[in-house]
């Protein structure tokens, strides 16, 4: 769907669903990656440690980016199940910061409206 600002309130959070791509800047903001390990390690070694530690599902070696690993549901990791909310709005990832600005389709999110009971209101 064409994204339009007031679609989120009313979305059941669909690009929470889709695959979540970061760089090593985000994994830091994050607090999953200390400042000082991603100075000085390298970028597949901290993709070794957060692969066993079932934080990332994939490492682009080529471009060094980190794709987060999801719920069994397809949910990100960090989406609240009963709200619907990101757990770590303030420090979420600069895909999601920049979402649906950019993307596989820039300018178009995969809005699916909210069951009435979980309506959010202002």
């Amino acid at each position: 769907m064409k994204f339009r600002d007031d679609l989120c309130k009313n979305c059941q959070s669909s690009c929470c669903t889709m695959p979540v791509e970061v760089k090593l800047s985000d994994l830091v903001r994050m607090n999953l990656v200390d400042a000082f390990e991603a100075e000085g390690e390298p970028p597949k070694q901290i993709a070794k440690r957060l692969t066993k530690a079932g934080i990332i599902d994939h490492f682009n070696f080529k471009n060094s980016i980190y794709t987060l690993k999801r719920k069994a549901n397809g949910d990100c990791r960090y989406l609240d199940l009963k709200t619907r909310l990101c757990t770590i709005y303030e420090n979420r990832p600069n895909t999601c910061r920049n979402h649906p600005r950019i993307g596989p389709r820039p300018g178009y999110c995969a809005y699916r409206s909210r069951p009435a009971k979980l309506l959010i209101t202002e």
